[in-house]
């Protein structure tokens, strides 16, 4: 844990010292090389950490078994994009090696991750910080191609946002060749990059009631894509309490600042629109397996979200008042993240590396 724990202090700290760079600049600034000479340092920490584990997380030895079976030509159930890396890896490589395998997955997901939190936070600091809080840089130091896909659905967000719908379409299909779940974004994103009037309102609630009146088809569906969840473990029923609470707390904060931060800006509106789809998925899709494995697409956003609407609080008491305030909620759901972080379904604790 205290890897874990001085890698998150160390890297805050750091981005602390990012500042927002002037815009319309066509030259390289002094704040610009200061901030990537940063950002750099960070991804360095997040990359070594990530790259250098060894047996850490409940899946590697999982992916060291479809490694193998790659290598022998095997029928694996991983897409196209994540066979086609580990092929080449092993032919430069040899077959055994599946450490520059994790590597490289390391390589993309931290840096796409950061690149998100650096474009689309007006407060990278925060931003950062929350992104280190809310557990997503730690799992993806489990569940391998998901994180990546999802780092690759959070950067490609921005191209939503300005309507550029080609270049977000070839980031999101690139995403879907390592993990097909991401492909839900492509009508949830833009619905959400719409203006909510009174039909979008209407869809949404005919949505719901369609999710509880027929779990049976979507079920069919899911299974359709997914065979393998039809009789396993994750098909529980279960959901996410913890994410349900996050995402009304975060609405009732937005709420607050609506006028000020979310009404007139088309990027917070966007990131408001998802926070309320992740809640009523977690509220009426349920029946879906690892609902998780949609809802973070959604609710991961609030690490944009939150700080964008701090920037923008006019009075600075209420802005110091609510940036502790949040602070210290994510810090205590970081403290409960680690102390779980070491059951069977993570076990991302203890951290072992193969450097020493």
């Amino acid at each position: 844990m205290i890897w874990y724990l001085g890698l998150t202090v160390i890297t805050v700290m750091l981005a602390g010292f990012v500042t927002r760079p002037l815009k319309n600049v066509s030259y390289t600034t002094r704040t610009q090389l200061t901030n990537r000479v940063i950002l750099f340092a960070i991804f360095v920490l997040l990359f070594m950490i990530s790259a250098g584990r060894y047996y850490v997380g409940n899946d590697y030895g999982e992916y060291i078994a479809i490694f193998k079976r790659v290598g022998l030509g095997q029928s694996v159930s991983s897409e196209f994009g994540f066979n086609t890396v580990v092929r080449i890896v092993q032919f430069l490589c040899g077959k055994e090696s599946f450490i520059p395998i994790f590597a490289i997955f390391s390589f993309f997901t931290v840096f796409f991750l950061l690149k998100a939190v650096y474009e689309q936070s007006d407060w990278f600091a925060y931003g950062f910080f929350l992104l280190m809080a809310s557990g997503y840089y730690f799992s993806g130091l489990n569940t391998v191609r998901y994180y990546l896909a999802l780092a690759m659905a959070l950067y490609a967000a921005k191209y939503m946002i300005r309507k550029d719908y080609a270049r977000f379409l070839l980031w999101i299909l690139l995403a879907a060749t390592f993990h097909k779940t991401v492909l839900v974004v492509i009508p949830i994103y833009w619905f959400a990059s719409r203006q909510w009037k009174k039909r979008e309102v209407t869809v949404i609630l005919a949505f719901c009631a369609s999710l509880l009146l027929f779990q049976d088809f979507y079920r069919k569906i899911i299974f359709a894509i997914y065979p393998w969840y039809e009789d396993s473990r994750f098909n529980t029923g279960e959901t996410s309490y913890i994410n349900i609470v996050k995402g009304i707390c975060v609405l009732v904060f937005a709420l607050l600042y609506y006028k000020e931060a979310i009404r007139d800006d088309k990027r917070n509106q966007f990131y408001f629109y998802l926070n309320i789809g992740a809640i009523l998925l977690y509220l009426f899709a349920s029946f879906i397996p690892v609902v998780s494995r949609i809802g973070y697409y959604l609710n991961a956003t609030q690490i944009f979200l939150i700080p964008n609407i701090l920037v923008k609080i006019p009075k600075k008491k209420e802005r110091i008042f609510f940036g502790i305030l949040i602070a210290l909620a994510f810090l205590l759901y970081f403290a409960v993240f680690l102390h779980k972080a070491g059951a069977v379904d993570l076990r991302i604790i203890p951290y072992k590396t193969w450097i020493f």
